[in-house]
């Protein structure tokens, strides 16, 4: 099967948390027969910040940010495509290719793939004339980041035919036990980008807990961070690019995570951050969120703060020896259960059944 879809960026996680989560489900669907064309928008200075060029298992075409260049980019790919997918929160044109897609002239079969169901869904929510509510019906399928059972249902009661979630993984190949970094060693490490509802929460989980522990050492990793004011202790080291992510897990102590406020609402949406720092064989502590357990067991696999106060507990009572078997017993679970090769398969089968529920109807 063809695959063409537009996202954000596969080749640059600059300002783009989701570059991992496409790497990995496409180099997967690759691997299973399917060609991939990824289109990305020329924006954000991304191009001017790859990660990795050009990969082997997908062509990648870079369009101009322009209406001519989204434009001409869905001509081509309508053409030839079996599936045109569109990613959300690719940062321009987002409405008029979402909504361009459906009404494009092809055989394909059309698929909303959802990166951020929270934020969309608040957003849908809180607008009755958003484009979305006319959209979604007209879509074969959605696919989202996450979101569990509370995502699907909101996506149902917008029209969508279907919601399937397909959560982050781990992707073996690339996030795995490095030796430790000097530039990234820390008690605790956090990496992410600073996003308006993601802000408090690192307040309230890494910089509280940096403020309780001053004799600790902290690692503040991701873009955006270097005009917040923040304790003596944490150290900010701006974006920190895929092919040093390994290094950053490995060389701390503990890593956190911290969700968005909207994922942590919905719950059920582990980012790639859980995964990747478990494959990496980092120890983890995360905030509460909902479906945790489905994931990763708590004190024997992830540690599971309330607040900053806990999350300082935590540090104060791990030894390295207890960090290192918690990361041990959550790599082994992970690569069990939550890897992009398993993810593909539920896409591939997905894509598979309704193909043939179509040739059937048909």
């Amino acid at each position: 099967m063809k695959i063409c879809f537009f996202g954000s960026s596969l080749v640059s996680s600059y300002w783009n948390g989701a570059a991992t989560y496409y790497r990995g489900i496409l180099k997967a669907l690759a691997a299973l027969g399917h060609e991939i064309v990824f289109f990305e928008p020329d924006a954000f200075e991304r191009q001017s910040h790859r990660d990795i060029p050009d990969p082997e298992w997908a062509r990648v075409v870079v369009y101009p940010a322009t209406p001519d260049g989204w434009q001409r980019s869905l001509e081509i790919a309508s053409r030839s495509a079996d599936l045109l997918v569109k990613a959300s929160g690719v940062g321009v044109f987002d409405q008029e290719l979402e909504t361009a897609i459906i009404d494009t002239p092809s055989w394909a079969r059309r698929i909303y793939w959802d990166v951020d169901a929270p934020a969309t869904l608040d957003e849908i929510e809180g607008n009755p004339a958003h484009h979305l509510r006319k959209a979604i019906p007209r879509y074969d399928m959605v696919f989202t980041y996450g979101g569990g059972d509370p995502v699907v249902r909101a996506y149902r009661r917008v029209g969508a035919r279907d919601c399937v979630p397909i959560y982050n993984a781990l992707d073996r190949a690339h996030h795995f036990p490095v030796e430790p970094v000097s530039e990234f060693s820390s008690d605790l490490g956090f990496l992410g980008n600073r996003l308006p509802d993601r802000e408090a929460r690192v307040d309230a989980f890494f910089l509280d807990a940096a403020r309780r522990l001053p004799a600790r050492r902290f690692l503040l990793g991701g873009s955006g961070w270097d005009s917040k004011k923040v304790p003596v202790n944490v150290k900010s080291i701006g974006h920190v690019g895929t092919n040093y992510h390994n290094a950053f897990f490995c060389s701390g102590l503990a890593t956190l995570n911290v969700n968005r406020e909207s994922m942590a609402r919905y719950g059920f949406s582990p980012p790639t951050r859980v995964f990747e720092a478990a494959g990496a064989g980092a120890c983890l502590i995360t905030d509460e969120w909902k479906g945790i357990d489905l994931f990763l067991e708590r004190d024997r696999e992830v540690l599971v703060a309330a607040d900053g106060d806990e999350v300082a507990g935590y540090l104060e009572g791990l030894t390295p020896v207890r960090a290192r078997e918690i990361a041990k017993r959550a790599r082994r679970r992970i690569l069990a259960h939550h890897t992009y090769t398993q993810r593909a398969v539920q896409v591939h089968e997905l894509l598979e059944g309704s193909s043939k529920q179509i040739e059937a109807t048909g």
